[in-house]
């Protein structure tokens, strides 16, 4: 920047220093000097009035009036400001762009932020968390740090440590996994396995492959529709999501993400459980349950609202029958005024 002013100084100072030369030289020409003159070997006369510019050089010799125009006209060069300015206009107006993107950025960070908020409050049944769903088919994309903190919000909700309760109960009385035994201790192996597989699992598929692939970890409710179209898009979101382009594509977060939960996951199981076949069963069953789980989540609010209907209209015909009978009774008597005064 101070190259480019200083190079476009040098241009108008190159430009303008010719047009000055004239108004110079006309200034040091002896050719104004005869009328002062002849008015000096006048003393008593009484002066003339100042004449006007105009009339004063049409009075001139035609060489002269050329040179005193050039001396008159041209002034000190008033626009040497605005090529001065320009750069620093341009220079302003550059800053302000990633100024006004880097606010646009941080609007809607903190619009996806607000939809990520109220997404932490869907529960269904009023237990099941189900944070990683969303209504808003135009909800803007997820940061990597956003995407973090939906998983850890997930895995830290008391539903997680419920789910893992109940499948480790089912577990005990199955007797899976013989090695770990029974009693107490049984137990918290089987509870440790089942919450470490769905958080080693949400870690992979719902954080970090994500965030590396650009894919949406959310599930996009459909909410409308025939009820086997909205089956059918609640099962293939195990395989197919929205990416944060808007685009949609195959879901390789999750999938690869349950295979290399299961594949962690051999680090604890007993021995007799670490192959490869057992890996693939394992992280296909925790995709099946996704898909069951989508199911219910599709489906639930269309429950809750027919529970609702049920109820409103048992309600109201509660209320009708009510004020049936309480019509159908008669009225009580009342003995006539003058008896009551007898």
């Amino acid at each position: 920047m101070r190259l480019g002013s200083c190079l476009i100084y040098a241009i108008l100072f190159a430009g303008i220093a010719p047009l000055a030369l004239p108004s110079q030289l006309v200034s040091q020409e002896p050719d104004a000097r005869p009328i002062a003159i002849a008015a000096d070997n006048f003393p008593g006369a009484i002066p003339d009035a100042p004449q006007p510019q105009i009339a004063l050089a049409e009075a001139l010799p035609p060489s002269q009036q050329t040179q005193t125009g050039q001396s008159q006209g041209v002034q000190p060069p008033a626009q040497d400001s605005t090529p001065a300015q320009t750069p620093a206009a341009q220079g302003s107006s550059s800053s302000q762009s990633p100024a006004a993107q880097s606010a646009d950025e941080k609007s809607l960070h903190e619009k996806a932020e607000e939809q990520l908020k109220a997404q932490e409050h869907q529960r269904v049944m009023g237990v099941m968390a189900t944070f990683n769903t969303t209504t808003n088919k135009d909800a803007l994309p997820l940061t990597p740090g956003q995407k973090f903190q939906l998983f850890f919000k997930s895995s830290t909700d008391p539903w997680p440590f419920l789910l893992a309760g109940v499948v480790s109960g089912i577990g005990q009385a199955d007797d899976s996994y013989a090695e770990w035994g029974q009693g107490a201790q049984g137990y918290a192996k089987r509870y440790g396995a089942a919450y470490s597989d769905a958080f080693i699992g949400n870690f992979f598929g719902n954080a970090v492959l994500p965030s590396i692939w650009h894919e949406d970890p959310r599930y996009f409710q459909k909410g409308t529709g025939s009820a086997t179209n909205r089956a059918l898009w609640a099962a293939a979101s195990t395989v197919w999501c929205r990416r944060d382009s808007g685009k949609w594509g195959p879901n390789y977060a999750n999938v690869v993400g349950n295979l290399m939960g299961a594949a962690v996951a051999r680090a604890y199981y007993p021995a007799s459980e670490r192959t490869v076949s057992d890996t693939i069963n394992d992280g296909l069953t925790v995709s099946v349950e996704g898909i069951v789980g989508a199911e219910v989540i599709e489906f639930w609010p269309d429950i809750a609202r027919h529970y609702k209907k049920k109820h409103a209209e048992k309600a109201a015909r509660l209320a009708a029958q009510s004020d049936a009978q309480s019509a159908a009774k008669p009225a009580p008597q009342t003995a006539p005024q003058d008896q009551n005064q007898k």
